[in-house]
């Protein structure tokens, strides 16, 4: 009821394409120029509209990839099959071109300065996108929180922002994990499984660290990574997740 009402308080804005960057063979990431845009924080969403000529609708969330103070709002979409929002956006967006938008949505799965830490960031595939917000956002108002990201991908083809996490990793309070599920680089001798608990001990922050833990990905995903944290002895009431539809085994 809660979300019904604050939707019903937002309204729809029109953004045009001014930017549109391939991340993988299937993700892409869209700039958008929005006049009147609120402002949002990191780890927020917004539904997007698609408006066919025939009058036909289909609505779509996508978490917001941006750091509030960015000069465009970015989505990152990766295209799910048989999508027909998801495939547009990836294959057919051209520059220019205009999209409907409400939010920014949510108020749980956000971090602010204030909030504090250290920092937890666990992703699974496209999970990335609001945490490479938070992450864009920790940079930008140079925070001296410490943050430590697990992010976890099938193989090397599906790294999202690949070029930015390297960057990242060079930051002295950012420590980047990778772990591919089934297929690595060349050379590679990172991880190459699934998270499990001795991933979890090697990465995690102790638990008593109290860290402030963000878990998105797929449902099956999340349910694994934040089962895993709490088995560790994480603090539930510091962990906040956020799924998607689909299991996919490969997250």
């Amino acid at each position: 009821m809660a979300r019904t009402a604050l939707l019903g308080r937002l309204n729809w804005l029109t953004g045009m394409v001014v930017a549109s960057v391939p991340e993988t063979p299937d993700a892409r990431t869209i700039g958008l120029e929005i006049p009147d845009w609120p402002g949002h924080r990191a780890g927020q969403h917004v539904d997007l509209r698609l408006t066919a000529e025939d009058g036909y609708r289909a609505e779509r969330s996508y978490s917001i990839a941006s750091a509030p103070s960015d000069t465009y709002v970015e989505l990152t979409v990766e295209r799910v099959p048989g999508g027909e929002v998801s495939s547009y956006l990836v294959d057919d967006l051209r520059m220019g071109d205009r999209l409907e938008l409400r939010g920014p949505v949510g108020g749980y799965f956000v971090w602010d300065q204030e909030l504090g830490g250290p920092l937890l960031l666990v992703a699974g595939g496209s999970g990335i996108v609001p945490l490479r917000s938070m992450l864009r956002h920790h940079r930008a108002i140079h925070s001296s929180i410490p943050v430590r990201l697990l992010y976890s991908v099938r193989d090397p083809d599906g790294l999202i922002y690949a070029r930015e996490m390297m960057r990242f990793a060079t930051s002295d309070e950012i420590d980047v994990n990778l772990t591919y599920t089934r297929a690595t680089p060349p050379g590679w001798h990172g991880y190459g499984r699934r998270i499990d608990a001795e991933m979890v001990a090697d990465v995690a922050w102790t638990p008593a660290d109290r860290a402030l833990t963000y878990v998105c990905g797929p449902t099956t995903f999340v349910e694994a990574a934040s089962n895993l944290l709490v088995a560790a002895g994480h603090a539930p009431g510091r962990i906040r997740a956020e799924r998607f539809g689909g299991t996919e085994e490969s997250k």
